[in-house]
């Protein structure tokens, strides 16, 4: 070995060791928060809807093009935390949001 400073680890899904670094990359790219169209979404970004979507609880159809600002990432890469005027408490799945 070369490098003699490299770090394997087991990958249980391909069943083979890969370097450490190697995974740690994959694993940031997975964690990454992506909208409908596939752009990267970070904290305070705005988003615009895709498409009309019904509001449980709210009584309430927030329509397509309806623009969300200051978005808040979550545990979750498939959620975002959101503020929109009348409701509160709003959970939108980055499949329905594209990045302004």
């Amino acid at each position: 070995m070369a490098g003699g400073d490299d770090e394997y680890v087991y990958d249980e899904v391909t069943g083979e060791w890969r370097p450490a670094s190697e995974m740690a990359a994959a694993a940031q790219a997975a964690s990454e928060v992506r909208d409908a169209s596939g752009n990267v979404l970070k904290d305070g970004d705005s988003v615009t809807l895709v498409k009309d979507l019904k509001v449980k609880g709210a009584n309430q159809t927030l329509k397509q093009g309806t623009v969300i600002r200051s978005i808040r990432l979550t545990d979750n890469p498939e959620e975002i935390d959101c503020r929109h005027d009348t409701i509160k408490g709003l959970v939108l799945r980055t499949e329905f949001v594209r990045k302004r």
